[in-house]
């Protein structure tokens, strides 16, 4: 796209930024007393739609669905946003590979949105045609589906198919002519890795599973990150702590839902420099990636109404707001 085409469609973004949620608004939502109140909320903020069911779940989807209505109407390059599907793609590809494996095909554990279709993807996996599937998730989906079909070991294919989505963000970041896309590459990968490395220091996995699982990136050093989790949780804190991941550490110091917060949080960091750059893809991007955090937020506080849980339970897990 050309430096005009991007002005326009950054100033179609600026516009609907305008209609983010804000702390402010999140303290509103927070303030009311249950899910339906949260729900009627929602829909005199304009979420979902005249004929969408009041229920969190149509809402929601309403709203996913809305994100991309709008970069679609923009006229953009919609292989620049690729990369912000893979998570769900892999997910995808999980979900199908346990699927065969169980013959539970009908489980509504699948994302709609996708770069190939879910029953194709289930005929490939049945047929073992691999040949089918999208060449970045080709070795990987033959090496869980056998995995799992010969050790019945679910974790361990979990694990294969996670790293294949590490490795196919980190090429498509490398790849990319675009900054953005380099930088969310990095930022989730750093950020995975030292998921990874909590919940291998809590539940005591070795050094190979660990280098089976993380992916190598600029922005962290898993060797000794790895090291650091084989000595518990304690080394890692304080690895994290010299290493300029100081409120990851604090998080980790408080509880483990204040550290989800931090790793969600510090991809909305990385990305809220983009609002800056106005001939260039960045700010839609990020908008893209504000929307998914909002609408994350959103189902969590309607899901702790929806169980009861406490206010101060609530805030430990809200994320931080784009604008």
């Amino acid at each position: 796209m050309s430096k005009t085409q991007y002005t326009y469609a950054v100033a179609r973004i600026r516009a609907l930024e305008a209609s983010l949620f804000s702390s402010s608004t999140i303290e509103q939502l927070l303030a009311c007393k249950d899910e339906a109140a949260c729900l009627r909320f929602l829909q005199e903020k304009g979420w979902g739609g005249t004929d969408t069911p009041q229920s969190a779940d149509a809402i929601l989807t309403k709203e996913r669905e809305k994100i991309w209505e709008n970069i679609r109407g923009m006229g953009v390059d919609m292989d620049v946003f690729a990369v912000l599907s893979y998570p769900n793609v892999f997910h995808n590809l999980k979900a199908a590979v346990k699927a065969v494996y169980t013959g539970k095909e009908n489980l509504p554990v699948f994302y709609k949105d996708g770069l190939i279709e879910k029953n194709e993807m289930l005929r490939a996996l049945k047929d073992r045609d691999y040949g089918a599937l999208p060449k970045m998730m080709r070795e990987a989906a033959q090496e869980a589906m056998e995995t799992l079909m010969h050790s019945g070991d679910g974790q361990l294919c979990d694990v294969i198919i996670d790293r294949a989505c590490m490795d196919a963000m980190l090429a498509a970041g490398q790849s990319a002519k675009d900054s953005v896309i380099r930088d969310y590459a990095e930022s989730t990968i750093a950020v995975t890795n030292i998921k990874i490395a909590v919940r291998a220091a809590k539940t005591g996995k070795s050094i190979e599973f660990m280098k089976r699982a993380m992916a190598p990136c600029r922005e962290i050093n898993i060797e000794k990150l790895m090291t650091a989790a084989l000595g518990g949780m304690d080394a890692v804190i304080e690895y994290l702590e010299h290493h300029g991941y100081g409120e990851a550490a604090l998080s980790l110091r408080d509880s483990l839902s204040a550290f989800e917060r931090w790793c969600d949080n510090r991809i909305i960091q990385a990305m809220k420099p983009q609002k800056m750059n106005a001939f260039s893809v960045g700010p839609l991007v990020a908008y893209v990636i504000a929307r998914e955090n909002e609408i994350k937020t959103v189902r969590i506080i309607l899901t702790c109404k929806q169980n009861g849980l406490p206010e101060e339970a609530i805030r430990e897990r809200i994320r931080e707001m784009y604008v």
